[in-house]
This record gives C-alpha cells, structure tokens and sequence, in this order.
C-alpha cells in the first residue's frame, strides 16, 4: 500500500461513522470556484502586494492565505520576548504579525497570524526545512548558529495564496500556498541527499515563558503527524489541533523538551528524544529526517480548533492530492473573484496596487473558524455545530465596525450575515451574556472599548443585510449595554458619563457608549419598540456630560460631578481618551453630529477647529507614551495612523465646507497609502485602515455605521463597477478625473442631481450609476 492510500484508509477509518449521520457532506463548507466562474473575470491578483505594510507600523503578514482563510501560511522574521527583565519589551510591537520587512532572517513558517493588530498573539505550528547538521536553538543575539537562515528580498515572491523564498544557509527554496484550512508546503533541497523538518512548537507570537500550557504530538506512520498545543496568551484559553502529511516517508524523528516536568510517571523507561511516537509537554521542537530521491518534499499543514480527527477531516476535504500547482491556482481564483467584485480604473497604475492590495486586505479577517463539517471550539470552552451560518472569529470590532464591515454590507453582505450569526453564537455562549467586544480563538480578550458589536448589528439592519433574528440581536445588544461591572457602564447609566476616577479613558468610553445606544436605537425603532428607542435616544445623548464650554472640549469628569484637572488637550496621555487627544478624539460624534457642531460654536467655528486641527502641531511629548501613534500617521493634529479620527476629514460636509472634505480625503490618500512596503502609515487593524482607502477611493464613506447614509468625499477611482450580491452593478463614473482636480462639481444618481452631499445604501444598492464631474475648483451646486 503506497502512503498516500495509507493517509486516506486512516482518515476513512476515523470518519466513516462520524460523517454518515450528516446530511450535508463536510465539502458543502469549503469554497470552490468553477472554470466557468472564473474565466471570465479579469485578472486582478498582479495588481496586490502583499508585502505593503509589512514595514513599519503596518503590521501585515506577506504570506499565503486565501479570502477570510482559517490558515495563515506566513514567515516568521524575528523572535521577540513580550518581556524582558519582567518589564514590557516594547520592540515585540513591531512583530505583531511575526514579520518586519528589514529583517534579514527567517525562522521558520507558522500557520496563524494576525494582520495589520496593534497587540498579538498567535504564530502556531512552524516548519523550518533545514539541512546539514541538526540544530534545534533559534539564533538570537548575533549567535553564529541555529536554525534561522538568512533571505534576500530578490529571492522572495508574494502573491495572494502564495509565498516562495530561498533559504541562503540551506539553499533550500520554499514555496507555499493554502486553501481554507490549510496549507501546502513544497520543499526544493537541491544537491542535500538528507534533508530535516524542524517543528517548533516553542515559540510564539507575543511570547514569554509560560506561554505555552501543553503540547502533544503522535507520529501515527512514516508520513503522517497529529498533535495538538495549548496556550494563555491574548486568549488566555486557546487550542490549535493540526495535522501534518509528508508526501516522503519520515526516516527517522525526535525532539527535545525545553520544560522541566517535576513528574513524567513511567514514561521514564523510554528514551522518548528519538523515534518515540509520544511527544507530550509544555515546549517542544520536533525534528524529522527524510532521505530525499528527487530532491523535493511536500507537506501538508491542516488545522482544526476542535481536535486532530477535525485537522484529518480538513486535510482530506480540502487537500486530498499531491499537486502543488493545482492548488496554487485554487487559491489564486478564488482570490480573484473577490477581487473582482470591485473593478476599478485609476488614473496613476500605482494606485491600482494600493486599491487592491487595500481590497485584499480587507479579506484577512474575520476567518473562517470551523471545521468543513461545521463544529467549532466555542467561546464556552465546548464543541458546537454551526447551524445555518459558517463560524467567524477575530473580531476587532473597536476598529472594524467603522469601515470594514459596512464596506462588506455592500460587497459582503452574506458574509457579514454569517459574521453576525458567529457573534450572536458568542453572546449565547458568553458567561457575561455579552456580544464580543474584541474575540479571537473561541476567547474574548477584552481589547479596547465600546460594545461595538451593535454598530455591526444596526448597520446591517438599517442596510436589510442578513438573515439573523433581530429580536435576539436587540436582546444581545440590551444585556451587553447594561453588564453595570463592564468599563464603568454601571456609573454611565447612573450618572449620564464615565468618571475617570471610576475608569480611565473615560471621555473616549462614554463617547462609544453614547453612539453604540444610538445603534441600539435604531436596532429598536426597525423593530418597532419604542420604549427601547426612547430609553437608548436619551441615552445615545450622554456626550453632552463630557463637554465643558468653557474650554470648549470634551473633557474627563469625576464621580462628584467636578472637572479632572489639570487638563491639556493635547496630551493622550491620561486626560481621559484612548490613543487620542481631546482635539481629535473629542469629535467622536458621529451620530449626533449637527448638535455637535452646534455646541461647539457653530459651523464656522467648528469648520475653523477642523482647519486648526489638520495644520497646528503636536509635540513628541504628546504621543511619546502611545506607540500606536506615530508621526507617520500624523496630519497636523490628525491621526490617521489610528482609527478614532476616521471619520474627521468628512465632517466638513456639515459645515457647508464641503470641498474641504474633499481636499483633505484626497490628501490622505495620496500621502497616508502607497503601493511599496511602507504603504501604510499605521497598523492596518484587521483591515480597518484599507476599508477606510476603498470606500474614500470609490468616493464615499459610512460617517455614522447605523445609518443608511454615506458622506460624499472626493473619489480617486476613474471609474468603478461594484458587483452587488442580488447581480446588480453599481457603476461609479468620474468625469475629469485627474489628480489636481479634487473637488466635485457636479454629482448625479441615475441623473439626479445630488446636492446634500449624502448617498443612501439601500439606493445604491439596487444598483445604478453614480457620476462625479471633478473640477480643480470648488463651486456650490
């Protein structure tokens, strides 16, 4: 029996009983792309480079995945200790993705990562091909061995689904692509006649000793390899089950254990370091040996957050053969097709890989979390079964409910459908009885602030997307706003705001707290009850307690009613925001806006703020303690590096400056985002900085998530057609296009003048063309 039929007999074996009772078979979960589908749309996967933000503060990976994949095949270009003499070590920032352009080494291959986070976890299962003698220690402090090779740029390719490197200490060259759940390696060792695996499951991102809680791994036969490791990192309860296939048969296998067991029972009659088929503890790297006839290994890489039988069931679902190409064309079309859902023009090529590289980014989260039969690790530690809807985790909602998902309500709207679904599943399974506030890996991790699962919730109701019962989501939305012990809601509901000396960043808390009851407002009135409406109106009300008109701020206030002071407007940095100041911050209303403007001064004065606020200066002092502000996200006083701020450039339009709008949009394109590795100029956020690019690109922007209304911008699009999900199209035309021509003079809707600066989703939506006339000059319509 040749190897392959000894992988499919054990998977026959493990799963015939489990899949019988099924009604749906398990590869009704996983995507699949018709030549039919996909010859006839444009090609536009040349047009994406994976490696913009990879330098920086970007904090995107460069390796292969496919759209909202559950694997994310990507190198790994430096180990950071998250602590270093008990203190925070502040360079593991850089590494949240486990990848920093400048680096010139590679240790080794995972097959999760975060894109675009400012805080981290993750970098599970890594692979190193290897030759020559073994060596099982990373190298580290300029040590002159260990198992990290050195790379060039010029040998490195990146392409959506797919990543190839040559590994110069090794000359072994690398190529990886993916499906769904998992991930092909192909192995090229040239003129090595022994060649070595090595696979670490030591190290992480965002490490530190302890990290890892257990390990487990069973070589089952000569080509095949399950195991299992659990962690306590930024999700403090997490498993990642994987399944290893070795298209050669393993000669010989061992490892080394980093942890010293106080206990190891009678296993101590073993000599379990070499060709054991037991590995069980908290930090092991195992090593597997192969003599190679052509010079080539494969291997396959599945996973699975249920258990190793989910990892095979994946791996011979999605990956039952040995053909490389074939699933690196897989990968390619189904990337394609998303990508086609917008195709666009531009004036400048360039712009063409900064838009769909934007796009793309856009699609590395949320995942996919489940297994191709539809069970899932849930949120109570248990074993679920999706019912009507496909599992998502990695929720990073204080940044995504502003752009990305209202973006995927009119590209994505099934998705976002089965994104809501996988929230309320978290909300029933949540001992809190509480939406996720930022969840990843069946865990909530309590990241950030706001309960802004129900902007997503709202935007979806108000734009008709999805099929999840709204009476439920309102019921999710009430209990998560009323948890009194959560960030100082108990106080916000007695009081009308946050004191600071209750909870810090108390302005920014009771801000999102004012705007997610607004959402909960709407989600109300769309069901008709009014009291809630009502109840969660006066509520959405609360910004007014944080404004004190003799400064002219927002400002902190404390439990007795009194101002914090000393206060400084400028400073981040304890004066009651999160990554941001009173003079950008403090203009987070973005669903009460008119009322705003109107306690702030008025239209002029506040149109005289923004001004201010885009020129005037900010000293180091101000953002030294914040490292997700840097001045390569900065404007003045407006950070776009960071996601508070997104909105502020469109507000001008409520101030009868609308050609502001579209003079400073226009701006931060062309100067915040660009098509090399620096192209970004803070971290992308789950894809939250590029939605903010594609949406303000087509020329328009969802100010308030909740409302059906978009704030008219400044397009950089020449053209654009959107595929809706019902098979419509809406085309966007802009007439003299060119790049000194910002402003807009004229803007129709099917041939209807525009003349509010406003757009309506559920128009849009039924497709139509939108046509811009620009000018180098503004003049009211």
């Amino acid at each position: 029996m040749n190897r392959q039929h000894v992988v499919i007999s054990l998977l026959a074996v493990l799963f015939l009983g489990a899949c019988s009772n099924k009604e749906d078979h398990p590869s009704d979960k996983t995507t699949v792309v018709t030549k039919e589908a996909s010859s006839s749309l444009a090609d536009l996967t040349s047009y994406v480079n994976p490696h913009i933000g990879t330098k920086n503060m970007g904090h995107t990976y460069p390796g292969a995945t496919v759209p909202f994949g559950m694997v994310q095949a990507t190198p790994l270009t430096n180990y950071e200790a998250l602590f270093e003499d008990g203190q925070y070590n502040p360079d593991t920032y850089r590494y949240c993705s486990g990848y920093q352009y400048e680096d010139s080494l590679i240790y080794g291959f995972c097959h999760t990562s975060f894109s675009g986070t400012g805080h981290s976890d993750l970098g599970d299962i890594v692979l190193m091909p290897t030759t020559g003698p073994q060596n099982l220690n990373p190298k580290t402090n300029g040590q002159e061995t260990g198992f990290a090779s050195s790379f060039k740029h010029e040998n490195e390719l990146a392409s959506p689904g797919y990543y190839a490197v040559s590994l110069d200490d090794y000359n072994v060259d690398v190529q990886i692509t993916t499906t769904e759940r998992t991930a092909y390696h192909l192995y090229d060792f040239h003129s090595a006649d022994t060649a070595h695996v090595l696979l670490d499951l030591v190290s992480n991102i965002y490490d530190y000793d302890e990290k890892n809680v257990w390990t487990f791994l069973r070589v089952e036969n000569d080509t095949l390899v399950t195991g299992y490791r659990q962690t306590k990192g930024w999700a403090r309860t997490r498993f990642v089950y994987f399944a290893l296939s070795f298209s050669e048969p393993i000669s010989s296998y061992g490892h080394e254990k980093y942890d010293k067991p106080n206990y190891n029972g009678f296993y101590r009659r073993f000599d379990e370091n070499s060709n054991f088929p037991e590995m069980a503890g908290e930090d092991i790297r195992a090593w597997f040996d192969f003599d190679l006839n052509d010079k080539q290994l494969g291997v396959k890489v599945a996973l699975s957050s249920v258990s190793t039988a989910g990892a095979l069931l994946n791996l011979q679902t999605e990956l039952p053969h040995w053909n490389f190409e074939e699933t690196k064309a897989h990968a390619a079309e189904l990337w394609n097709r998303e990508l086609n859902k917008i195709q666009v023009e531009m004036v400048d090529e360039a712009d063409l890989t900064t838009f769909y590289t934007a796009l793309y980014h856009t699609m590395l989260s949320p995942i996919i979390y489940e297994d191709v039969d539809g069970k899932y690790r849930g949120l109570d530690q248990n074993i679920h079964e999706s019912d009507g809807f496909t599992n998502y985790t990695i929720f990073s909602l204080w940044d995504t409910y502003r752009a990305l998902h209202p973006l995927n309500n009119l590209i994505q709207p099934d998705r976002n459908n089965h994104m809501i679904h996988s929230m309320l599943a978290h909300y029933d399974q949540s001992a809190h009885d509480m939406l996720p506030i930022w969840s990843h890996y069946a865990n909530e991790n309590w990241c950030m602030i706001g309960y802004h699962a129900t902007s997503v919730i709202a935007d979806a109701m108000v734009k008709n997307v999805g099929d999840f019962d709204r009476q439920h989501a309102l019921e999710a939305c009430l209990n998560t706003s009323t948890t009194k012990y959560f960030d100082g809601i108990g106080e916000y509901m007695e009081l009308g705001y946050v004191p600071e000396d209750v909870s810090g960043s108390s302005v920014s808390k009771t801000l999102e707290f004012a705007y997610n009851d607004w959402c909960i407002a709407q989600i109300a009135h769309a069901l008709g009850d009014t009291h809630t409406e009502t109840d969660y109106l006066r509520r959405a009300q609360s910004y007014v307690n944080c404004y004190d008109p003799k400064v002219g701020f927002m400002r902190p206030k404390l439990a007795d009613g009194s101002w914090k002071t000393p206060f400084d407007p400028m400073d981040t940095h304890g004066q009651g925001f999160i990554e941001g100041n009173a003079w950008n911050y403090g203009l987070y209303v973005p669903h009460d806006i008119d009322n705003m403007i109107q306690m702030m001064g008025g239209k002029e004065q506040f149109a005289s703020h923004l001004d201010s606020l885009f020129t005037m200066e900010i000293a180091d002092e101000y953002i030294a303690q914040n490292e997700d502000i840097t001045r390569d996200g900065i404007i003045g006083n407006y950070v776009h590096g960071n996601e508070p701020g997104h909105h502020i450039p469109y507000l001008y339009n409520w101030t009868g400056h609308p050609e502001k709008t579209q003079e400073r949009v226009r701006m931060i394109m062309d100067s915040m985002y660009g098509p090399y590795e620096d192209g970004l100029c803070g971290n992308d956020d789950a894809g939250q900085m590029s939605a903010w690019y594609v949406l303000s690109a087509l020329g328009f922007y969802d100010v308030a998530p909740g409302s059906p209304y978009y704030a008219v911008g400044s397009p950089l699009v020449k053209s654009a057609r959107i595929q809706m999900s019902n098979g419509k199209y809406l085309n966007i035309k802009v007439i003299n296009q060119a790049p000194d021509n910002v402003c807009i003079k004229a803007l129709f809707w099917n041939d209807e003048l525009i003349t509010n600066w406003s757009l309506d989703h559920r128009e849009l939506a039924q497709g139509g063309e939108l046509s811009f006339e620009m000018s180098g000059k503004y003049s009211s319509q």
